[in-house]
């Protein structure tokens, strides 16, 4: 099985019209991440994937990740220093802990768009959108090999 099958089309696609949702109100950018395994600490994997596509390169450091590695069940919510600068410290292990609730009963889909959605609500109060924003980074999902 293949990292992409995890999600149905209609599922990606249901996930991608979050994001574009959220994006809709503010200037900052949001991105999900899927891979298999994580066989380290899963914030240092996705630290690291922020950096290697491009997350810490937003002109306002607004920029959210959703990371997980599905086989590994891990996964974790980093976003840049534009954002975390503004909201509270546990801010992302209590959209974290929501998240979770949903993937313990097998709704993957929910808890994401449920994540992205919280997440993009905080960008929109301390990010809000002007007519000058561009859209920095792709919209889309992506996944990786899975080999951390």
């Amino acid at each position: 099985m293949s990292v992409e099958d995890y999600f149905s089309e209609q599922d990606r696609q249901q996930i991608l019209s979050s994001i574009k949702e959220a994006e809709k109100n503010t200037s900052g950018e949001i991105r999900l991440f899927i891979e298999k395994k994580c066989e380290g600490n899963v914030l240092d994997r996705a630290a690291y994937i922020f950096h290697e596509i491009g997350m810490d390169r937003t002109q306002e450091k607004n920029g959210v990740l959703f990371y997980m590695a599905f086989d590994s069940h891990k996964f974790a919510i980093l976003g840049d220093s534009g954002i975390n600068a503004k909201v509270p410290e546990d801010f992302w292990h209590e959209i974290k802990m929501i998240m979770q609730q949903h993937f313990v009963d097998g709704n993957f889909v929910k808890g994401l768009k449920e994540g992205i959605r919280l997440s993009g609500h905080a960008l929109s109060l301390h990010f809000p959108y002007s007519k000058s924003d561009k859209n920095e980074l792709p919209d889309d999902i992506i996944f990786g090999k899975g080999k951390a």
